[in-house]
């Protein structure tokens, strides 16, 4: 292969044409190419999506190109072709087969500029399309290459071509001229003028040493004997020996003559066939295989001859030989075209015999537009200009032929030809061909997008009509006619025009008395009122028909034999991004154009970051926009992972609107088995900055008071918004919500960055032009911001110093000016697998990639921050530090001067990175010369949370300024810690960081507001209103927390506030949520005892309520109505104190749990209290054991962090367990270490103190003793799901809420299903501590109807895998700020991958606790599971194993940094071993630890000894 680029056009993406496989395969190889620079790209593109038009950018910028296609594209791709001509492209063509080929798509396009080549045999097509290659390299014109896929896959393998006759044969030289060429053209169809021209001097590929250039008989090859001319079938042969046209004569070199000037012209005709004479020539030369225009077999006095143009010679050939005398077709000659355009009709004459009288002209082309075939045509006027005596020429139309019924057909043919009078346009063969081979090309609809289709279903069920479903059976219409807007159109309105009569006879009918009773008139001219209205026609056709069934008049059989128009459809079309194109679109516009009430659904695929903007020529027509200006149509543009909602609504508008409506729906894929999460994240991209923006578009609201455009997403692209500025939509849009003002206002694609960091650079040497001193440039790249604070206290101690400092992150220096500075110090941190932070990527990618970057004159310093243990194993190494270190070498190689040895900060030292850092920077001020300065002012401590809730007044402290703050999504620092403890955690996108930063933007800044819920109890109401925040207010979803809470997501910074007074309103709230307050209180779910449960979530309550902030700030900032008032409706704060918190709260966060016996469904051991509840003897509750100490936080790799489990103290009665919970509480908040907030948990207080010092402390505040623990049994820590019943007769039913997100998707209406329950339920709704779902308290008499619903929205299935709802995994990517690697998107998958080994041993119904998080924080509580995966950097992880199935028992470390091949290799044999050795009733955990896998962790002190790992240990 030659090409830079390969345009593979394939059916769909996920169907591989008869290129594509090939082309991967040679990819993946990464084998050099002889002509392109690099390895060739092959680039995929469906068939229907104006392929061609991929060419004209990489062709025009100097690449060389090719095209793999089948023939179905060419005749739509006419308008290129002209153009494309005078390019040196390469299309090979594989013909269509629809059960034989079909060469009409050649004929059609024969006069398009192109050079076509035909090749039969196997070995002919990979010859030819070397020759194409070189020949369009050298002639700088597009060649065809043409032949039948099906024919030559009957074929013996071959050897691939000998790398140096490629070379030979390919014109290196003239490739790189065309190489190293850029074209001005623009156009794509206007002529702009280009031809392809060569010098006149030029000898291009002509003869050589007076030799000729044509095809001659092979040199090797078997010799026959007898009468037969010596041909062998193409089946048994790569050759078939045939006269060259070049034995009759020798060409005249073109380089005979030698002229001064050299002047150029066109290609001609001549010089093509010089050119291929001499590749021909060349290929013979190594391989013995000669080719030429035209070639013939057979006598050379024959007086009969067969011009074939189509499938297989050799089988002609065979029978021809073996002919008898008797035979009609005996000594008879074929000709066939191997150059088939040009035309060179003299060549043919030179190769044809001069005694041939009859020529039967045999072509393969179904598709004739006039009466004679275009090659008996091309035959005709060659033979008429000859002079000569014209042989009779009679033309066929060959159709399929089996290999034993050519000895038939030729006797058909020659009786013909040799009668007095032949019939012309005779049909020999088959018009069908086989059954098997006639589909052709299958159109089906991309798996990934039957999203839509789904919806569409789901919205109007069995009122949908698609008009040009792929499905669908239309009599004697191709499929791929059948599904374009074209014909779909045209069916509509004839389906339309169909009810309309319907609709008049049915009116006719209902004034008759035809009828056997007057009923059936009454119920007719009731329907026939209503019939155009869909809602009130579709209720009553129902019983129209019924009454007409009872009826059995004549008239009612004929009405009801059109039953079916009863109904009022929803009619629509649906078509794919392909009608976007110029050459897709005219079938939209006569839709739009004709005000039909035509609904379609137009689905683009094309992700954004791979946008068409890098290919002008790919450009699609905006059918939104191009239907907006059309002025009569409702056009919405939508996106299903971006709002389900959205796309609901805009279908059902769509439907209702009478006239045309366009839905254009985003659904981006790389290819058709592209994850939902990638599908999500490239969804997330394209809306966010604009790409593709959610609006509605009504021409006719208006007409109601309403606004016509409704934009449901923020950024606008520049052509929707000058549409909307024509007619002041715009400005209206920005007066109703001018928190959208500045994404507006600046275009979306609007190249902002490089003028923002040039401002920040400019502003910043402006401040710095009055002081004195040497310049030092600080840069820094942080991600926990650990790096960003040393590079500001680095900055302000230069200045202190006398230096001119200036501190910015990498990315937002301009690098052009760095070759300019004189100090320049940079620090970073390290992330994920010793990768840059996000703010210093680009950054580092530029200085590491520059060519021309000197560097010499400038002095340098780098400190890099990392840990030397995060990656301990040997071959992970070179991670340690790693940017730092690579950004010191690469500064070296440029010429900059190393002011210091590369700093190194490793958080394994004593103080941390400070150890380090404290020894480099003395180092740096000494080469800088101000290592000596005196008087140097104090410098204040660093601000620690501390110091911010002691300075907020009560946790106030500037969040009402921050949230008026309209110039950005985000608050400050200060205020980001403040809020947790009102329950919302700022957060943004990291699935558009790096995006949003190209563009210029801040990062798409969020807010995350979980619930205070205790016992996670919630009535119908409740369920409803958290449904309506999460859809107006949020990302249209809901979590169902670990913590057993509802948590928001993706609620922007303006609508914070009337979330939280939606929540207030709904009787709950979210302070002390989150934040070093105690939290949310946990309570065991309990559906089978009712009365038990009960009792114990009133204690959760209490203990709630009695442990909460009696802070004001909380009502102040939150609840108060546009007149100042507090509206404040839950909770009862009145005092501006804190009694039981003081004003810096507690050091760390503090959370209570509650499990009731056998069940340990909250993980009562990972809490810093857990209360065991203990059962009376009357079956109520009694009181509690109380465990403290547990806690779930680690870092990685500092082993002064680990996990936890709870440590007995002791029984507490009922009544007092609040006031124990309280005074546990208070010597946690006088003694936690509020200095180390990785060191501040009640886990590392107990442990520092001693259990029995800490209890001491508790029971002398308290006053009291803890009694001896009560007995009790734990049986598992997950949920019992489906139907139970409770001691009272009521019924409750636990759903399966994967990871406890609540959302609706295409495949699964989760969210609406559950508001349509919460509706009608009267009891409640139950959050367990797994993140699933209880509907609690159904009588026995309600029990049908939910059943009915669970049922009806798929939320009665929970027949999956144990392994499936024993997993719980926390959010992660892409909104938690902490998370290094995914989790809730990816556990799912990870576990699907693991189902077929789990079933294939056995284990389907056996529970294995699985847990992942995306970091060591530990919300999922991994730490407890019995087989584990935490997030150490992108897709890595570290595995833990052996954890209790009761929640009872420690994890710990199996095998770290592992990635998901590594993780199913150990999982996939790991599971086999337990089915097959594991004991009666032997949890997985247990296995573990008893096969000596795992040792057991005996306390969380213990949990990094005897780490199973132990070439980390030998690391650390």
């Amino acid at each position: 292969m030659d090409p830079d680029v390969v345009v593979s056009v394939q059916p769909s993406l996920a169907t591989d044409s008869e290129f594509s496989k090939f082309l991967r395969a040679y990819s993946s190889s990464r084998s050099p190419s002889v002509v392109a620079k690099g390895i060739p790209e092959i680039l995929p593109v469906r068939h229907n999506a104006d392929p061609l038009l991929s060419v004209f950018q990489p062709i025009r910028s100097g690449k060389i190109v090719s095209v793999t296609t089948s023939s179905s594209i060419l005749v739509k791709s006419v308008p290129h072709l002209h153009k494309l001509s005078q390019y040196p492209v390469v299309i090979h063509v594989a013909l269509h087969s629809a059960g034989y080929p079909d060469y009409s798509d050649i004929t059609s396009i024969r006069q398009s500029g192109f050079t076509f080549l035909q090749s039969e045999t196997l070995q002919e097509s990979q010859d030819l399309a070397l020759a194409a290659h070189a020949l369009a390299i050298r002639s700088g014109k597009g060649v065809v290459h043409f032949f039948d896929s099906s024919n030559i896959n009957r074929h013996n393998p071959i050897f691939h071509e000998n790398r140096d006759l490629v070379r030979q044969v390919l014109d290196v030289d003239s490739a790189r001229i065309h190489q190293a060429t850029k074209t001005g053209e623009t156009s794509l169809y206007a002529d702009d003028g280009r031809v392809a021209s060569r010098t006149v001097a030029g000898t291009g590929g002509t003869s050589r040493n007076g030799e000729s250039t044509g095809r001659v008989s092979p040199v090797s090859g078997n010799p026959q004997s007898g009468p037969t001319s010596g041909r062998e079938s193409s089946v048994g042969s790569d050759s078939i020996r045939r006269k060259s046209s070049t034995d009759s004569g020798s060409v005249q070199s073109s380089a005979a003559t030698s002229i001064e000037s050299i002047p150029s012209r066109p290609i001609s005709s001549d010089d093509i066939y010089f050119m291929i004479s001499d590749i021909w020539l060349t290929i013979k030369e190594v391989t013995g295989r000669g080719y030429d225009a035209f070639e013939y077999s057979g006598p050379t006095d024959a007086k009969t001859a067969i011009f074939l143009f189509g499938s297989d010679t050799g089988f002609f050939s065979k029978e021809i030989d073996g002919a008898t005398s008797s035979d009609h077709f005996a000594k008879a000659g074929i000709v066939t075209a191997r150059l088939y355009r040009p035309w060179l009709g003299r060549k043919l004459t030179e190769v044809l015999p001069s005694t041939v009288q009859r020529i039967a002209v045999l072509e393969q082309v179904r598709k004739r537009t006039t009466r004679w075939g275009p090659l008996l045509l091309d035959l005709l006027m060659t033979l008429k200009s000859g002079g000569a005596t014209t042989p009779v020429i009679v033309g066929y139309q060959l159709g399929y032929l089996e290999q034993s019924t050519i000895q038939q057909a030729l006797r058909g043919i020659f009786q013909n030809l040799m009668s007095d009078k032949p019939i012309q346009n005779l049909e020999i063969g088959s018009h069908e061909g086989p059954r098997d081979q006639r589909e052709g090309l299958e159109l089906k609809q991309p798996q990934v997008e039957n999203a839509y289709m789904k919806i569409l279903d789901q919205v109007f069920g069995q009122r949908l009509h698609v008009a040009n479903r792929l499905d669908a059976n239309d009599a004697g219409i191709s499929a791929t006619i059948a599904a374009n807007p074209e014909f779909g159109f045209g069916s509509l309105l004839a389906r339309s025009e169909r009810r309309t009569r319907f609709i008049n006879e049915v009116q006719e009918a209902a004034k008759t008395r035809s009828f056997t009773t007057d009923i059936p008139q009454k119920w007719l001219s009731k329907w026939a009122l209503d019939a155009e209205d869909a809602g009130k026609a579709n209720f009553i056709a129902e019983d129209v028909i019924a009454r007409l069934a009872t009826d059995g008049s004549p008239s009612t059989s004929r009405l009801l034999s059109s039953k079916s128009l009863f109904y009022k459809e929803s009619q629509w079309l649906v078509g794919s991004d392909a009608w976007a194109y110029d050459l897709g679109n005219s079938g939209v516009h006569h839709v739009i154009a004709s005000g039909k009430n035509v609904n379609m659904l137009i689905i683009d695929s094309q992700p954004y970051s791979e946008r068409a903007a890098a290919d002008a020529a790919r450009r699609k027509k905006d059918i939104g926009l191009y239907a907006m200006n059309y002025g009569n149509a409702y056009v919405a543009s939508v996106a299903v992972y971006s709002s389900y909602t959205q796309v609901l609504q805009a279908m059902i508008e769509a439907e209702q609107f009478e006239g045309p409506s366009v839905v254009v729906a985003y659904l981006p894929y790389n290819t058709e088995n592209d994850s939902p999460l990638t599908v999500l994240q490239e969804t997330k991209k394209a809306v966010d900055v604009g790409y593709w923006p959610l609006y509605r578009w009504n021409p006719r609201a208006e007409e109601k008071g309403e606004d016509n455009f409704q934009l449901d997403s923020e950024r606008i692209k520049t052509e929707l918004k000058e549409f909307l500025r024509r007619d002041n939509h715009l400005s209206q849009l920005m007066k109703r919500h001018p928190e959208f003002s500045a994404s507006l206002s600046a275009s979306y694609g609007s190249e902002v960055r490089q003028l923002q960091k040039r401002k920040a650079k400019d502003a910043y040497s402006k401040l710095l032009e009055g002081l004195y001193g040497a310049p030092m440039t600080v840069l820094f790249a942080s991600d926990n911001g650990n790096a960003e604070t040393l590079a500001k206290r680095l900055g302000n101690r230069g200045k202190a110093r006398g230096l001119k400092t200036m501190v910015m992150a990498m990315d937002d220096y301009p690098l052009e000016d760095l070759s300019s500075e004189e100090n320049v110090v940079l620090i970073t941190s390290t992330a994920g697998q010793g990768e840059f932070p996000q703010n210093g990527r680009n950054f580092w990618e530029a200085v590491r990639n520059s060519t021309d970057l000197d560097l010499a004159n400038v002095n340098f310093a780098v400190f890099a921050l990392g840990d030397s243990h995060y990656w301990p194993r040997k071959e992970d190494r070179v991670y340690y530090n790693k940017p730092g270190k690579d950004l010191h070498v690469r500064l070296m190689d440029l010429g900059a001067q190393p002011m210091t040895d590369c700093g190194l900060g490793d958080d394994q030292d004593p103080d941390g990175y400070q150890t380090g850092y404290g020894e480099w920077e003395p180092k740096l001020w000494q080469k800088l010369g101000v290592d000596s300065v005196e008087g140097l002012p104090e410098e204040p401590p660093p601000i620690t949370n501390e110091d911010i809730k002691a300075a907020s007044n009560y946790l106030r402290g500037t969040i009402v300024e921050g949230l008026n703050d309209s110039s950005t999504g985000a608050i400050s620092a200060a205020d980001q810690q403040l809020t947790k403890f009102h329950g919302t955690y700022m957060q943004d996108d990291r699935d558009l960081r790096d995006e949003r930063k190209a563009q210029g933007l801040e990062p798409a800044y969020s807010f995350m507001i979980r619930c205070r819920l205790p016992g996670g109890v919630a009535t119908p109401k409740q369920w409803i209103q958290m449904d309506a925040i999460s859809t107006k207010l949020g990302n249209e979803t809901m979590k169902l927390t670990t913590r057993q809470t509802f948590q928001f997501h993706g609620v922007v910074k303006g609508k914070l506030k009337p979330a939280m007074q939606a929540i207030n309103a709904a009787l709950m709230t979210t302070i002390a949520a989150c934040g070093d307050v105690n939290r949310n209180v946990m309570c065991s779910s309990l559906p089978q005892h009712s009365q038990y449960h009960a009792d114990v979530h009133a204690c959760s309550k209490k203990i709630s309520d009695h442990l909460l902030p009696s802070t004001t700030a909380y009502h102040e900032i939150w609840l108060k109505d546009e007149n100042d008032q507090k509206t404040q409706v839950a909770g009862d704060a009145i005092v501006d104190n804190e009694p039981l918190y003081g004003p810096t709260y507690l050091p760390r966060k503090f959370k209570i749990t509650i499990a009731i016996p056998p069940h340990n469904d909250t993980d009562v051991y990972a809490h810093d209290i857990g209360l065991i509840a203990i059962k009376g003897s009357n079956g109520r509750l009694e009181g509690f054991n109380l465990l403290a100490g547990g806690g779930m936080g680690v870092t990685h790799n500092n082993k002064k962090t680990y996990p936890r489990t709870g440590s007995m103290l002791g029984y507490v009665p009922k009544e007092k367990v609040h006031i124990a919970c309280e005074k546990v509480m208070f010597v946690q908040r006088d003694n936690g270490d509020r200095t180390n907030r990785k060191h501040a948990r009640l886990k590392y207080t107990i442990d520092d103190m001693g259990l029995d010092v800490f209890k001491g402390k508790v029971e002398d505040i308290w006053g009291e003793k803890f009694e001896e623990p009560r007995p009790f049994k734990f049986d598992s820590n997950i949920d019992t799901f489906g139907w139970q019943k409770d001691e009272k007769g009521m019924n409750h039913f636990t759903l399966f809420i994967e990871n406890g997100r609540i959302e609706d998707t295409a495949d699964f209406p989760m969210k609406t299903g559950l508001r349509e329950i919460a509706q009608v339920h009267k009891g409640e709704f139950r959050l367990t501590g797994n993140q699933h779902l209880i509907l609690s308290g159904v009588s026995d008499e309600d029990l049908p109807t939910m059943k009915e619903m669970l049922a009806k929205y798929k939320l009665d299935n929970t027949d999956f895998s144990g392994l499936r709802l024993s997993s719980s995994a926390c959010v992660a990517f892409p909104t938690c700020g902490l998370a290094m690697a995914e989790s809730e998107r990816y556990l799912p998958e990870l576990i699907t991958k693991l189902e077929g080994v789990i079933e294939e041993n056995g284990l389907r119904q056996d529970s294995i606790v699985m847990r992942m998080t995306g970091c060591p924080n530990g919300c999922a509580r991994p730490w407890l599971a019995e087989v584990a995966f935490v997030g150490k950097s992108y897709a890595t992880y570290d595995m833990l194993l052996g954890g209790g199935y009761h929640g009872q028992r420690l994890n710990k470390i199996y095998k770290r940094s592992i990635k998901e091949e590594e993780i199913l290799a150990i999982m996939k044999p790991m599971i086999k071993r337990y089915a097959a050795e594991r004991n009666e009733g032997e949890r997985f955990g247990d296995f573990c630890i008893r096969s000596n896998i795992i040792a057991p962790t005996t306390e969380g002190k213990a949990f990094y000894e005897n780490i199973a790992d132990a070439e980390s240990e030998d690391e650390a």
